[in-house]
């Protein structure tokens, strides 16, 4: 009797397991409909500004300078920006995006000795436990990041980096590509290089641009508004990725716990058969001794 007592205990509990696990499911989906909506709506922006940077620098060759488009002070630090979440229950997403980050301190020895900068209280957990020294958590952007404290992050970067203090910026984090696939990446965000992108130009004719205003003051305003731009981009992918992956990680407890209560339901029926049919035995074992 206390054999099946137990197995409805563990039946009764994994039942509540499942019904979490099914609500967070739920919310996780609901998150990732919305966190999708922001990151695909504000990649068409990234995009045209990566394409307007590329433009000018390819048109005007050699004749445009910008301190934000070259490389850092020598004697600056490299600044490593890593993006996790404050929260777990995601499956691999912290995984891997920490283990990409260890890859790429222990391949660049600059990184591995400047600043480390970390979003998210698994990062900062992980980076504790590891005894890696950490100069900075921000703990300000949390499951929404607003673009006002990504521009003030961004705004202290470009500073930073227009001073000397740092020589380069780069950013680990999970890029979002579908809804089936996420990878880790290693991002440069300073010095800033648009990606290289392939321009059509109809009947194959070249446009030719001229700046209005002129090309140097054009890039004032563009270069820092892209680099903005793609670290507010970052921020959503991480986001979004998160919401992915906990989404998946949710929607397999869920499953493996409705496959445990199954089991542990066969176990109870087995368990019940046989404590019913040894007291039947013992029924007619003393109704025979009887006669």
């Amino acid at each position: 009797m206390a054999k099946t007592r137990e197995i409805k205990k563990r039946i009764k509990a994994v039942g509540n397991i499942k019904r979490i696990t099914r609500t967070m499911q739920m919310i996780a989906t609901a998150k990732f409909s919305a966190a999708q909506q922001r990151s695909v709506a504000g990649k068409p922006y990234t995009e045209a500004l990566f394409d307007l940077v590329a433009e000018i620098a390819a048109t005007a060759g050699d004749s445009l300078e910008h301190p934000l488009l070259k490389p850092g002070a020598a004697d600056g630090r490299v600044l490593t920006l890593v993006l996790t979440s404050d929260r777990g229950l995601c499956g691999p997403y912290n995984g891997s995006v920490l283990r990409t980050s260890m890859a790429h301190l222990r391949a660049d020895e600059n990184a591995r000795a400047g600043d480390i900068e970390v979003v998210g209280k698994k990062g900062a957990g992980f980076y504790k436990f590891n005894k890696v020294a950490v100069s900075r958590q921000h703990a300000q952007f949390g499951d929404k990041p607003s673009y006002d404290e990504v521009d003030r992050l961004g705004q202290t970067y470009i500073d930073r980096y227009i001073a000397g203090e740092i020589s380069r910026v780069n950013v680990i984090y999970m890029r979002y590509i579908s809804a089936g696939k996420q990878a880790p990446e290693v991002m440069q965000l300073l010095p800033f290089k648009a990606p290289e992108r392939e321009v059509k130009h109809s009947g194959g004719i070249n446009a030719i641009y001229e700046f209005s205003p002129a090309g140097p003051e054009l890039l004032d305003d563009l270069v820092p508004a892209a680099i903005k731009a793609t670290l507010f981009q970052a921020f959503k992918d991480a986001v979004v990725s998160e919401h992915v992956a906990r989404m998946i990680a949710m929607k397999s407890a869920t499953d493996n716990a409705g496959k445990m209560g199954k089991a542990l339901t066969r176990k109870f029926n087995r368990a019940r058969q046989s404590q019913i049919t040894t007291e039947l035995t013992e029924i007619i074992s003393g109704a025979a001794a009887l006669e």
